[in-house]
């Protein structure tokens, strides 16, 4: 017997944008943006489908860095 499975597509909106989620992606931001060393900084924002998180280089000599050395990439990995 196969059962139909129906998505609760407002529940998964609602769950992607939740407090919850925003802390995981916190979380996970935040030991990016270690790994990457001075001059990077993080951001959290909420979109239209789901919560977001930002790690960039906000001065010119994490910019550098990241240039020279893919250090976003690498501390991703």
């Amino acid at each position: 017997m196969i059962s139909k499975f129906e998505l609760n597509r407002k529940g998964v909106a609602e769950l992607m944008k939740s407090d919850g989620m925003q802390a995981v992606l916190n979380d996970r931001a935040s030991a990016i943006r270690k790994r990457c060393g001075d001059g990077y900084e993080q951001d959290i924002y909420v979109g239209k489908n789901r919560a977001n998180a930002r790690v960039s280089a906000g001065t010119a000599k994490a910019k550098k860095d990241n240039l020279n050395n893919n250090t976003l990439l690498k501390a991703v990995k």
